[in-house]
């Protein structure tokens, strides 16, 4: 039977993944389809690969998604992380090896044993962060300690953001990925190790914008940046068991930080107050959403313009809360969906504006008795709207991974995160031949 990729979801961040998974698959004779429930959307995407299947799919309809699966000999899922559970089930009955760029959840972690039973790849985790983080961290933590090297401390950092060229908005951000995922990160909060001791962060002190990091380089300077979820699980996963510090968190310009500590204090991510926007003003839900919570007092300081609250004005009056013209007509919805509404408008990427991938790796380290430090660091630019940086960097290591998997190079079975050997040394050696490279320096 000839070999066929099946890749579920045509979405932003699939744009490179389906564009190096069509030249490969023709080159090498497989079959390629591409599923989602967008028509135009599969075809915006497939056009330049003639040999590209498109498949008009509603992924709740089991039989339409398991006669998909049977004819793939691995799948790929670009499906919001909660629909990656449905099609896990399905790869695990009928024997097919999946990769997915999300986060191990409970349930996909529950499959673990019997994946590893029926002799499957899983490979989870493996598109920028989470991904790309995993595996040059891997790579370089290998490195130091092959070479007799003690980690001490380990400090990762990643974060989407614009290009100098296209930054033209006093937050210095711009959407690149899912939007719903923007307006709820960090939500729960965070967990890391400081000197020896965890540390734990509310939703509400997360943003912190005191929290400043050396990017080394001169063109971008410092960045702000919020920690990750749990980066304590990851300690044992990395093996680094006497780093006394560990964190891995997210980059966002100064700016930013400042601007959503703000928004959290504005209670403008509150996801239980009802709404009925239909016919209603982005201000006039604004001003009742500030008079149900009591929250006057609060604006009227961020509005000050003192020192501690320098250019708050300015960002949120850029959100357009004070805007009388914008109608939102979302029916009933919470003030996080008519802030997802506001940021798609204010934050929406032009048509030839560039993002920006920056990841940085702090190492601390003792080898014969000497305190050593490296930093690792990726800088990469989107090329337009379509093709961002965003999409390179989350595409290309889940479609090099399944190349490898259609070839028989990843001889692994189970579930997987790409911290292991035997996955990120060819994907970071295929990634360094499409341009994506790591500067390492001595500090």
């Amino acid at each position: 039977m000839k070999k066929t990729l099946l890749i579920f979801g045509a979405g932003k961040s699939a744009t490179c993944c389906i564009d190096y998974l069509g030249k490969v698959s023709s080159a090498k004779g497989w079959g390629f389809v591409v599923a989602d429930s967008n028509e135009d959307l599969i075809k915006q995407k497939i056009k330049d690969h003639p040999h590209a299947e498109a498949l008009l799919i509603d992924i709740s309809q089991e039989t339409a998604r398991r006669n998909a699966i049977t004819k793939a000999t691995v799948v790929i899922s670009m499906l919001p992380p909660s629909l990656h559970f449905i099609v896990a089930q399905d790869c695990l009955l009928l024997q097919k090896n999946l990769l997915t760029a999300s986060y191990i959840d409970d349930r996909i972690a529950a499959l673990a044993e019997e994946v590893k039973e029926k002799g499957l790849l899983f490979i989870s985790e493996i598109g920028l962060d989470p991904g790309l983080d995993h595996m040059s961290a891997m790579q370089l933590i290998d490195g130091i300690k092959e070479n007799g090297g003690t980690i001490t401390s380990f400090k990762s950092h990643c974060g989407g953001l614009m290009a100098p060229e296209s930054d033209d908005n006093p937050w210095h951000y711009k959407i690149t990925w899912n939007p719903r995922n923007i307006v709820l990160a960090g939500k729960g909060g965070a967990t890391y190790l400081q000197d020896g001791k965890e540390i734990t962060i509310e939703y509400e002190d997360l943003y912190n914008y005191a929290n400043l990091v050396d990017t080394h380089d001169e063109t971008i300077g410092k960045l702000g940046y919020y920690a990750n979820r749990d980066s304590i699980s990851y300690k044992t996963l990395y093996q680094v068991k006497d780093a006394t510090t560990f964190i891995r968190t997210t980059l966002r310009h100064p700016s930013f930080m400042r601007g959503w500590r703000a928004v959290i204090d504005l209670m403008l991510t509150d996801e239980i107050k009802q709404y009925e926007t239909d016919g209603k003003t982005v201000a006039q839900f604004f001003a009742e959403h500030i008079e149900h919570f009591k929250l006057l007092e609060l604006k009227e300081k961020l509005y000050s313009g003192k020192a501690e609250n320098e250019n708050v004005k300015e960002l949120l009056l850029f959100l357009d809360l004070e805007n009388d013209a914008t109608v939102i007509n979302k029916s009933l919805c919470s003030s996080v969906d008519v802030l997802q509404f506001v940021l798609e408008k204010k934050f929406a990427l032009g048509p030839e504006d560039k993002d920006m991938i920056v990841m940085l790796h702090e190492i601390s380290y003792q080898k014969n008795d000497e305190e050593h430090k490296v930093c690792s660091s990726l800088i990469v630019k989107g090329k337009n709207s379509l093709h961002t940086a965003m999409a390179q960097t989350v595409g290309l290591p889940l479609a090099i991974a399944a190349c490898l998997v259609m070839e028989d190079k990843i001889n692994l079975t189970g579930l997987h995160i790409p911290a292991v050997k035997e996955i990120y040394e060819p994907v970071m050696q295929q990634l360094s031949e499409e341009g994506i490279r790591f500067v390492e320096k001595e500090l």
